[in-house]
């Protein structure tokens, strides 16, 4: 069975009403991004962090996967099919996708401060006075801006083993996320679906764009792919 792997980014989550930073001068919420996505942010005030990440999660709880997260599902019926997401949601988990590896953190867990490997599945608000098991503060489960991105090399591994690889809804400028591109297999068939790509038609071999939202290009890629075109 072909390795399809699929790079998301805040395009792929956008139709479902989940805003992105990038198309709001870098501002989430009236906030600069470093006062709430960086661990300089939190030290300086855990309050603001928590209270930005709490209005994100009730936000994620009351919109539902689009049909690009809907479609996307359908390929496991005939590929072996991975998603790396940069996003935080669970859009994909409940849209059915069975596999997938999320880059930057989930927005419904939180962890430990002092010991990360302290994990824990979160919809309500977090506030001070939250503590792990080992009595520390509890932290949104986020990769911040300045931090590690401990699955990388996964995903790196994943990418590498790809058949195909489709990238929905992301402009591959944020690293090390933008590498992966370069780890796929020479000459794999490649498609770019954004509204604004990024990338140009003659940059890679055998690389298709498709200059659209998401809800449109992946229905376009999905039907082609599992023989509906």
């Amino acid at each position: 069975m072909k390795k399809i792997v699929i790079l998301t980014g805040a395009g792929m989550s956008a139709e479902s009403g989940i805003n992105t930073f990038r198309d709001a001068n870098g501002l989430w919420e009236g906030h600069d991004i470093m006062e709430v996505a960086s661990p300089l942010g939190w030290q300086k005030d855990k309050e603001k962090v928590m209270d930005f990440y709490n209005k994100r999660r009730a936000q994620l709880l009351e919109v539902f996967p689009n049909e690009a997260h809907k479609a996307l599902v359908a390929l496991e019926k005939k590929y072996q099919v991975t998603i790396i997401t940069q996003n935080v949601d669970d859009l994909h988990e409940r849209a059915g996708s069975s596999q997938v590896l999320h880059l930057h953190g989930e927005l419904l867990k939180v962890r430990s401060t002092k010991n990360p490997n302290l994990i824990y599945d979160w919809k309500k608000a977090l506030n001070l006075g939250d503590l792990c098991k080992e009595n520390s503060q509890l932290r949104p489960h986020i990769v911040w801006f300045g931090e590690n991105v401990p699955k990388f090399d996964k995903a790196l591994e994943i990418t590498s083993e790809a058949d195909i690889l489709i990238i929905v809804g992301t402009s591959m400028q944020v690293y090390p996320a933008a590498q992966l591109i370069n780890y796929a297999k020479p000459e794999i068939p490649i498609y770019f679906i954004d509204p604004k790509p990024f990338i140009q038609q003659n940059q890679y071999k055998n690389l298709t764009v498709l200059a659209e939202k998401a809800s449109v290009g992946v229905v376009k890629v999905v039907n082609q792919l599992i023989g509906l075109l």
